[in-house]
């Protein structure tokens, strides 16, 4: 999958329920990663993306999404949550 129909494919998955929250995460260095969404009832939806990590995360903040690394030091994943307009 190219970088276009990566950023295409995350556009609609954020579309698809823009107000959910959102986590993503990848192997070091890897250049694909798994973005998943969760809405709060018990919904728990994943994709994967040729997208490595720092990507994702500038793609996300364009998306209108704070994304900040939870406080346990034992998490890695990136969480991104809708910033209100």
């Amino acid at each position: 999958m190219s970088e276009t129909k990566s950023q295409e494919a995350l556009k609609d998955f954020i579309t698809q329920k823009p107000q959910s929250q959102y986590t993503f995460d990848s192997e070091r260095d890897s250049s694909a990663s798994e973005i998943c969404r969760n809405d709060g009832q018990e919904n728990h939806d994943c994709i994967t993306l040729q997208m490595n990590a720092k990507k994702l995360f500038e793609s996300m903040q364009n998306l209108g999404f704070f994304c900040a690394m939870p406080i346990d030091p034992a998490r890695t994943y990136m969480a991104c949550k809708p910033l209100r307009k």
